[in-house]
């Protein structure tokens, strides 16, 4: 290893979850100072944060249920945060533009969420 430490690579939804974690944390700064709306942003800012944070539990799960267990939970809350974001589009809080990028990027987590999913199924025979 030449004195280098070898470093783990991070997994795309690790990447993709956090990246997303930054924007959603932006869109709840943005909506709360340009709208003073804080009840609908929260519960944003709560399910689009909580999507990466499972993700990384499921890092270090105690078993594959486990880890499937995580990983169905950060599914769960990429569902409920693409409900907040129609919400607040809906409601003229998040403008179209940022709907439109926010919800790409939802929608992309969902989908490899899903596959993850499905693929842990399979390997516990479920």
């Amino acid at each position: 290893m030449n004195g280098k430490l070898k470093m783990k690579r991070e997994s795309i939804i690790d990447v993709k979850s956090y990246d997303f974690a930054i924007k959603i944390v932006r869109a709840y700064q943005r909506i709360t100072q340009t709208h003073k709306e804080f009840v609908l942003s929260k519960q944003l800012l709560r399910s689009g944060t909580s999507i990466g944070a499972n993700v990384k539990e499921a890092e270090h799960a105690q078993s594959k249920a486990d880890f499937l267990n995580k990983m169905n939970i950060a599914l769960k809350e990429a569902n409920e945060t693409a409900y907040w974001l129609n919400i607040l589009k809906d409601t003229e809080y998040l403008s179209l533009e940022a709907f439109t990028s926010l919800k790409q990027s939802c929608d992309e987590l969902i989908s490899i969420l899903v596959k993850i999913v499905e693929t842990t199924k399979k390997s516990l025979g479920k």
